[in-house]
């Protein structure tokens, strides 16, 4: 089955391998993503994981094709990316009336999945993976991969099936034994792009058997080596012809965050890959309690409130019984529970407060814990109440704001001054501005008008609005909030004014919740109009009421998740459901991903077949980086991009991690 040549490869690298004595196995510094964003080694997957939050950004550049990969770990057993790629030689030319024909890259995405099946132990490390399993196919394969470490060497074996299935040297199928209708792949992709294809996964008549090897010379340089079997014969990427089934590479880590990878791939070509990845495991910094500046004559409530406000907790009221000690709070900082009662801790004791503390924490004067009950607060006498008086709160920072894979070019962004600014009228009152400055982008030249625009144009039309970036200041929203709690676990928000980028209106949203409970539910309803593309005070002609009923489950078992399901009328005025998961982790990291189905029908949906796509929330240098993804731009399934919802600001303080 194997040449001679290969052969002595393989005697070579199996039997060098055992001269070290410690193996890296999952370790985040010797594992990087390979060409395609997966952890793995140049163009093969591997049995590697990172730990659970870590992510990964990475740009892979060759003559053949170029491809940016966001990967992500919302478990330490499960990793999944999506991908842009750009074939620069598949042109393809466009022209509409009044516009000079833009020759661009063919232009395509999709999405990766691997999921772990064992760790290693005695026995080698096994998982099973799925590259572009919902797209054209381009990629379209599956895999199952072994991996074991021994010293400083990690050997890697698998079975390619679909598009890792092109080495000259190919197996059986040997899930046909199971059922003979895994010998037939049907064609890789969806006439509509974008679907799920499950009657290909690991089918077709043969597979690939493929292996490799890394080696760490020291904590930057890595040493990998593969048979690769990505088949380069399809014409789906328009590879080189492979001169052999060797492909070698060296990643060198500038930096525990960054990483330069070169490779010469088949003997027929060499390429680059740049990347970002980030272990919060890692990097991210544990609070430190910060002791304030205390006066001789305060007294010990006077300390407690003080201590509590330098670490960023505000404090409403205090009272007190012969036992105890009742604390109204209310704070937007710190993104754990756990760690505003270690700060409340602290604060006691360097303020000389010995008795039980109860806690009543308010986002918003909404009650997102409760544990002053009404038996304490029957007892309890008042000894401090802080003064309502207005506030400001405001922030200016460096946005990054992406527009990728248009038609008109492969990569489009903005780079923004952005101003947001809350006044507090009252604890329940609130008006919130976001002003954005564009200090530079590249929107110009977006002249291709949406394919599909039905049930209406709500979203398809951003163009528009990225145009106009240049017109000085924008205005991004301008909106009052009044929030209101009539009854306990019953709590209400009124909100109008400018609401987005490209909506105007005003609505309520009502929800149910419980705090020591794992779900909610509520609806909300908003009448909305279409701005203007002058990012002023302006509109168009188009207007709806949106309904939804919303559910929202919290699970804090072995596999921590949000889920919420939505149901009612979209922004476009198609009526549907929304399913949605995620996993947000104390750092403020979040990963999530969503499908929408509603009465609009695969055809006139089009391209894509029905909405879909992942969120991210990346706290790299200072928030710069927070985008919702999709594959792409549509209408139906579109809703308000609202800057809070009432589950949002009371779950804010117990992320599951």
């Amino acid at each position: 089955m194997f040449s001679k040549k290969e052969a002595k490869i393989k005697h070579l690298l199996f039997t060098i391998m055992f001269y070290s004595v410690s193996s890296a196995a999952d370790s985040f510094d010797f594992n990087t993503p390979n060409n395609h964003g997966i952890v793995g080694l140049i163009n093969m997957p591997t049995a590697r994981f990172y730990d659970e939050g870590a992510h990964s950004f990475s740009v892979y550049d060759s003559d053949a094709v170029q491809k940016m990969t966001l990967s992500s770990n919302p478990y330490d057993w499960l990793e999944a990316s999506f991908f842009y790629m750009n074939l620069p030689t598949n042109r393809i030319c466009r022209a509409y009336p009044g516009t000079q024909p833009i020759c661009e890259g063919y232009k395509d995405k999709g999405f990766n999945l691997k999921l772990r099946i064992k760790e290693e132990g005695v026995f080698p490390a096994i998982a099973i993976g799925l590259m572009d399993f919902a797209g054209t196919g381009r990629y379209s394969s599956e895999y199952i991969v072994s991996s074991y470490g021994v010293g400083k060497f990690d050997m890697h074996f698998g079975l390619g099936f679909g598009k890792l299935a092109g080495s000259s040297n190919q197996v059986k199928n040997p899930f046909g034994y199971i059922n003979d209708s895994f010998y037939d792949r049907p064609g890789g992709g969806s006439s509509f792009g974008g679907s799920l294809n499950p009657k290909t996964y690991f089918s077709g008549p043969k597979v690939s058997p493929f292996y490799g090897i890394s080696y760490s010379f020291n904590t930057k340089t890595l040493l990998k080596l593969e048979k690769d079997t990505l088949d380069e014969t399809s014409g789906a990427v328009p590879y080189p012809k492979r001169e052999n089934d060797f492909s070698f590479g060296f990643d060198y880590s500038i930096n525990e965050n960054f990483l330069l990878g070169v490779s010469h791939e088949r003997g027929g070509y060499s390429s680059i890959k740049f990347v970002y990845k980030n272990n919060p495991k890692k990097s991210f910094k544990k609070y430190e309690y910060k002791k304030a500046e205390i006066n001789a004559d305060d007294n010990k409530y006077d300390k407690l409130v003080k201590n509590l406000e330098e670490n960023g907790i505000g404090v409403n009221k205090i009272t007190e019984t012969a036992s105890s000690l009742g604390l109204e709070l209310t704070q937007f900082i710190h993104p754990n529970f756990n760690l505003v009662e270690d700060i409340i801790t602290q604060a006691s004791i360097d303020a000389g407060i010995e008795k039980n503390i109860k806690k009543d924490l308010k986002i918003a004067d909404l009650t997102a814990i409760s544990e002053i009950d009404d038996v304490f607060e029957k007892s309890a006498k008042t000894i401090y109440e802080r003064d309502t008086t207005k506030k400001l709160n405001t922030s200016t920072k460096i946005q990054f704001r992406p527009f990728i894979a248009s038609r008109e070019e492969f990569f489009k962004g903005a780079l923004l001054a952005e101003n947001n600014t809350e006044f507090i009228i009252r604890e329940n009152l609130f008006f919130n501005a976001n002003l954005k400055y564009s200090l530079w982008n590249n929107f110009d030249d977006l002249v291709f008008p949406p394919v599909d625009t039905f049930p209406a144009q709500v979203r398809s039309d951003v163009k528009q609005y990225l145009k106009n970036m240049d017109d000085g200041i924008l205005v991004g929203r301008a909106q009052f909030d009044y929030h209101l709690t009539p009854k306990i676990n019953h709590h209400l928000m009124f909100t109008g004014g400018i609401l987005e980028d490209m909506f105007s209106g005003y609505g309520a949203e009502y929800l149910y919740f419980e705090p020591n409970t794992n779900y909610s539910f509520g609806v909300e309803l908003f009448k909305v109009k279409k701005r203007d593309y002058q990012w002023g005070f302006g509109h168009l002609e188009y207007e709806n009421t949106t309904f939804t009923a919303n559910f929202y489950y919290r699970n804090y078992g072995t596999i921590p998740f949000d889920m919420k399901v939505s149901a009612g009328e979209y922004l476009a005025g198609d009526v549907g459901s929304t399913i949605e998961f995620s996993r947000t982790f104390q750092s403020g990291m979040k990963f999530g991903a969503f499908a929408t189905f509603t009465d609009v029908s695969t055809t006139e949906f089009g391209e894509g077949s029905f909405d879909k796509g992942i969120f991210f929330k990346i706290p790299i240098y200072g928030n710069l980086i927070d985008y919702t993804w999709r594959p792409l731009t549509k209408d139906p399934g579109a809703t308000l991009i609202r800057k809070n919802t009432l589950h949002d600001l009371l779950i804010k303080f117990r992320p599951i991690d």
